[in-house]
């Protein structure tokens, strides 16, 4: 699921800020939340607002786009202009981007893949998730799970194995929500009843993974990789 982020624009142009959402309106990623043609006017409700990302023009009459980005705590901004020379002082605020106009939705779209990358390194990484369980509710931490199988008497239910050796039973809850929840590169679905941890992949074949899991004999607990989660698992790997 791609990530969405919400912005505000900045243009004392009314054709250019109306080009410019026009443009954002076209970008998946990107959410208009307010656009402004008057920056005491940003200013005044920038605090109120839930908002990512300002995309703002710099040579404003007034105060400039330079003066407004300094005035957004810390907030990332792509600078638009058709002035060259501000180039050096937009980056040494740490500006996203800096566009020159006219802005084409390519170079946009290039703009906003930047800004998409930077909040999501951002957000705070969550470690763990909620479930319900057989016991009721409990919190799974990511890097204690080591695999996830169908119950065999409950399809409906997933038995979870950690780290430690022990298991817990996820009450009612499909791979598909699971694969929503858990981080895309650590975990991985191999066939149509398990889904597996990454670190624990010791050796596969084009149908069979070798865990670094030992059975109650201490030998090595192999896997299945079918076919339909094959090319999925070596994008993984």
């Amino acid at each position: 699921m791609k990530t969405t982020i919400k912005c505000i624009l900045l243009d004392d142009e009314l054709l250019g800020l109306r080009y410019l959402k026009m443009l954002c309106e076209q970008i998946p990623e990107i959410e208009v939340v307010k656009s402004f043609d008057n920056p005491e006017k940003l200013l005044k409700e920038a605090p109120d607002l839930d908002f990512d990302l300002c995309i703002l023009d710099i040579e404003m009459p007034g105060i400039n786009g330079l003066s407004v980005a300094n005035l957004l705590n810390d907030k990332p901004v792509i600078f638009t202009t058709a002035y060259k020379e501000f180039a050096v002082e937009a980056f040494e605020l740490d500006a996203i981007d800096y566009i020159t106009k006219p802005v084409k939705k390519e170079r946009l779209q290039k703009a906003i893949d930047k800004a998409v990358r930077f909040v999501e390194k951002q957000k705070p990484k969550k470690e763990f998730f909620k479930v319900n369980t057989d016991k009721g509710k409990t919190l799974l931490y990511f890097n204690n799970i080591t695999y996830i199988k169908v119950s065999d008497v409950d399809s409906r239910d997933k038995v979870t194995f950690l780290q430690d050796g022990t298991k817990v039973l996820l009450k009612n809850i499909s791979f598909e929500k699971l694969q929503e929840i858990l981080p895309k590169q650590q975990f991985c679905r191999i066939n149509k009843g398990e889904l597996i941890s990454m670190g624990i992949v010791n050796f596969f074949s084009h149908d069979e993974i070798v865990t670094t899991i030992v059975n109650e004999n201490q030998k090595p607990i192999s896997l299945v990789l079918s076919t339909n989660y094959r090319t999925e698992f070596l994008n993984r790997m």
